[in-house]
């Protein structure tokens, strides 16, 4: 992964690497296959924005994202796909996340409905990992990002 990280941050124009740091990488989904599956959609620029659960952070000590983060996307196996940077954060309720973040997204078939409920699944386990109840009002830290490195 290092190696990775360091042929990105070489590709990058220098103005980005000055603004820029990498955070751990994403394995997106539930599963291997997902992470697989879903890293390609990132590559293929049909997914440009993701989400997690607030809670999630503030119980395992991490630091929130920031604008102009540098990842990677990896596969089921843990290898690199590729690298994006976050563009945007914003924290929002479950329940009034817009629809532009299923478009956006770029899983299922794009619809609110399709999103709410992979979300939902989502923090119906990440609420069981940490301990707390699920609501609908669950803050989300939503996150686009652009690719920077295929």
């Amino acid at each position: 992964m290092k190696r990775f990280e360091e042929q990105v941050f070489a590709a990058l124009p220098a103005e980005t690497r000055r603004a820029s740091r990498f955070v751990d990488p994403v394995a997106f989904g539930f599963t291997p296959q997902d992470a697989t599956e879903i890293a390609k959609l990132v590559l293929d620029g049909i997914k440009s924005a993701t989400g997690s659960l607030l809670w999630s952070y503030l119980a395992d000590g991490k630091p929130l994202p920031c604008v102009g983060d540098l990842w990677v996307a990896i596969d089921g196996d843990s290898k690199p796909v590729c690298a994006v940077q976050t563009t945007n954060v914003e924290i929002i309720p479950f329940n009034q996340v817009p629809e532009d973040y299923a478009r956006w997204g770029g899983e299922g078939d794009c619809s609110m409905e399709s999103w709410r409920r992979m979300y939902w699944e989502y923090i119906v386990l990440e609420c069981k990992r940490i301990g707390r109840e699920p609501a609908a009002i669950a803050p989300m830290v939503m996150e686009r990002f652009r690719l920077v490195y295929p």
